[in-house]
């Protein structure tokens, strides 16, 4: 009897594997317990700094402390699938996990899953040299520094990332970086001591061979912080999202992830993980603005009825909650593609989820917004933020627009 399983039966198990169901339930305790209590404390000494590219004492022993007990209970690097680093966990199984920590911003620093930093150790774990993993991967393992991956331009359309023309030219024993970059998020942390860095080293080779990832301490003399770019008006400090600019950098040659002319297939490695974990994280976030919507619609009366019997707002509660179910099942069934086919495979589904995720969770968040009335608009609730935060997602990991060529031209294919 043939033991045979169709590909397309696998796709459709979505369920978390059994020995991972402790480690969620971990999670959400851990949450509950050690990150909840910290959040607002942790954001009001925020708006205390005169420096605010920098960190209150609190807010780093807050931070720490909640880091502290996750390690303790054996939560930590939940991100790398298929390693003993990360739990041995599937990216089905980290996909739960993903959407709970999506609804308490500190929650991923805590349990050290935080962007870009797992693209990048996901990075060095796969490609780095044991010299690079030991002076990198291992800190950043531990959660003791934070990481930037650079590599969008302002000067040539980013997301075709053969126009990519920062320079990198070896000179000796150095390559010699030349270039500028912006939106490079996590580069204003003051923790900040790596950078993988994307360039062109080979210009007159075949376009797919032309780029390079490269390792660029920080700070380093020649790279120069010009400034926060911001988004919608918020530069959010600390960590921000940074314009760059490259004169004659030179770092050591070794400095070379995997070697000249791959950096291609490098980010092969980090981007299907990367871009499947925002969009993880996005499903949480989009459980908070509906849960937000409920809670005002029922707390607040007009016209001498709860706002949320008013109009077609019942109606509103039920569409966002079948799209949220709709996108959760199609995170997991793209997680489970990964697991299955592998990431270079799996794109086509990636790019599903990352075309139609951060679109349908704006629009929730914007009807949690207009319950809320101008007070979704203000200060007092995070929905402002968290619209800001989803909206960019847009254009983070690729414009909509790419995703949905890569979609359609694979569907094409099959005619």
């Amino acid at each position: 009897m043939s033991s045979f399983v169709d590909p397309s039966l696998k796709m459709n198990d979505l369920e978390m594997s059994e020995a991972s169901v402790p480690l969620f339930e971990a999670v959400k305790k851990h949450i509950e317990e050690n990150v909840k209590p910290i959040q607002e404390e942790y954001e009001e000494l925020g708006r205390t700094l005169e420096d605010r590219w920098s960190f209150h004492p609190r807010q780093l022993e807050l931070l720490e402390g909640a880091k502290n007990k996750a390690k303790e209970a054996g939560l930590w690097n939940f991100f790398l699938p298929d390693s003993p680093i990360g739990h041995g966990m599937t990216n089905l199984d980290y996909a739960y996990i993903a959407a709970e920590l999506g609804k308490v911003p500190l929650a991923s620093e805590s349990l050290n899953c935080n962007a870009p930093d797992t693209g990048n150790m996901e990075v060095l774990q796969h490609v780095g040299t044991p010299e690079q993993k030991e002076k990198w991967l291992k800190p950043l393992l531990n959660g003791e520094i934070r990481s930037a991956f650079a590599m969008t331009e302002p000067n040539v359309a980013s997301s075709d990332a053969k126009n990519i023309s920062t320079t990198a030219v070896l000179d000796g024993d150095d390559w010699v970086i030349n270039g500028e970059k912006y939106y490079i998020s996590g580069a204003g942390d003051p923790r900040c001591r790596i950078m993988i860095v994307m360039v062109k080293t080979s210009p007159d080779a075949e376009p797919h061979k032309q780029q390079s990832q490269i390792l660029v301490p920080l700070p380093h003399p020649g790279v120069e912080i010009v400034g926060p770019m911001h988004v919608f008006g918020e530069d959010h400090a600390p960590r921000g999202h940074m314009h760059l600019r490259f004169k004659d950098v030179r770092v050591p040659k070794e400095n070379m992830l995997l070697g000249e002319g791959r950096g291609f297939e490098i980010s092969q490695l980090r981007l299907g993980p990367g871009r499947i974990h925002h969009c993880m994280r996005t499903i949480g976030k989009a459980e908070r603005a509906l849960d937000m919507m409920v809670e005002r619609g029922l707390s607040r009366e007009a016209f001498g009825q709860p706002l949320i019997k008013l109009g077609k707002n019942l109606e509103t509660v039920s569409r966002n909650r079948i799209e949220i179910e709709a996108m959760r099942l199609m995170v997991l069934k793209a997680a489970k593609a990964m697991d299955v086919m592998g990431n270079k495979e799996a794109r086509i589904w990636v790019s599903m989820v990352k075309a139609m995720v951060p679109e349908k969770a704006c629009k929730i968040i914007d009807d949690a917004i207009q319950i809320h009335g101008a007070t979704g608009i203000s200060q007092w609730t995070p929905l402002a933020e968290l619209y800001t935060d989803i909206r960019h997602l847009r254009f983070a990991d690729g414009p909509d627009e790419v995703h949905h060529m890569v979609v359609g031209r694979a569907e094409l294919k099959r005619h």
